[in-house]
């Protein structure tokens, strides 16, 4: 794979019926002019290209070592303009904060606070049309297990992101 000059993205990798579920509201819910990715949960939003082989050996360490984390879709929240689903996901935060600290002095101020893991199904429209959402997602809303199966890393380019690659966590 080229390499490029781009930011680097890491995402937690959803199951394959956890990203069908994810992916079909978000095709439903988000701006079609604006959805150019799929439903996603970031972990990073901008690593530097740089790095790219520091990032990618933490990861498949991670991986390679680590199990799936338990994962639980606990609420909906509102985004102001728009509507994302929390994850629980302790072990997964835990991971990352371990990336973090490796990556420390890399990190934009944005991947330097502790994130509040999600995912994204509807965003920049107007407040009453997420309000309107929010109030029907919540109403319907049971938390579950939620699968995440790997890491994956992509670069952002312009909007669209390309994929690095993806690895699954193969701890026990």
């Amino acid at each position: 794979m080229e390499r490029l000059n781009r930011p680097i993205i890491m995402t937690a990798q959803m199951g394959k019926a956890e990203f069908a579920w994810a992916d079909s509201l978000r095709r439903r819910y988000f701006p079609p002019e604006r959805n150019i990715i799929g439903a996603h949960i970031t972990l990073f939003h901008h690593l530097p290209p740089q790095a790219l082989d520091e990032i990618r050996s933490a990861v498949i360490a991670l991986t390679g070592n680590l199990p799936k984390p338990a994962a639980t879709l606990s609420n909906v929240i509102h985004l102001g303009r728009g509507v994302a689903y929390q994850l629980h996901a302790p072990e997964l935060l835990d991971m990352r904060m371990q990336l973090a600290d490796r990556f420390a002095g890399l990190l934009v101020a944005q991947d330097q606070q502790t994130p509040r893991l999600h995912i994204t199904v509807q965003n920049k429209v107007i407040p009453r049309d997420a309000q309107r959402l929010f109030e029907q997602l919540s109403a319907e809303f049971e938390s579950r297990p939620f699968a995440i199966h790997g890491i994956g890393l992509h670069y952002y380019i312009d909007g669209p992101w390309q994929d690095i690659g993806t690895w699954p966590f193969r701890g026990r």
